[in-house]
């Protein structure tokens, strides 16, 4: 059974620092590219950080270029976002996505886990 369970998400005030896990069983790990995306409300889901699977190759949505650095471990099956600078506009639901394939794709998404930047 496919699982990705995130972890770390919470309040915290506008400046501070989260670090989000993702932790993945199911499947092969190292096959998969790793997203992180949000969701604020009454928006469309965002994507904010991806790592390839060998972990040599990311890329940042703009909004969080310089703040957010995302990586994996690949014997633990595990994906992380570290944020730092936090700024109410990164208050959203924070979900991992596992991602292979262009023409026949496939993706699995963890339940969420919510950031609120507040002070």
């Amino acid at each position: 059974q496919v699982q990705l369970v995130e972890s770390g998400g919470g309040l915290v005030q506008p400046g501070g620092s989260l670090r989000l896990s993702c932790a993945a069983s199911g499947f092969t790990f190292s096959d998969y590219a790793m997203n992180w995306y949000r969701q604020a409300p009454g928006k469309e889901r965002e994507l904010v950080a991806t790592i390839m699977s060998t972990g040599r190759r990311t890329n940042y949505a703009d909004s969080v270029k310089g703040r957010f650095t995302i990586s994996r471990d690949n014997a633990k099956n595990t994906v992380y976002l570290q944020m730092n600078s936090l700024k109410p506009d990164d208050t959203a639901v924070y979900y991992c996505n596992a991602h292979r394939g262009a023409i026949i794709t496939f993706d699995y998404w963890g339940q969420g886990t919510q950031v609120t930047v507040s002070s």
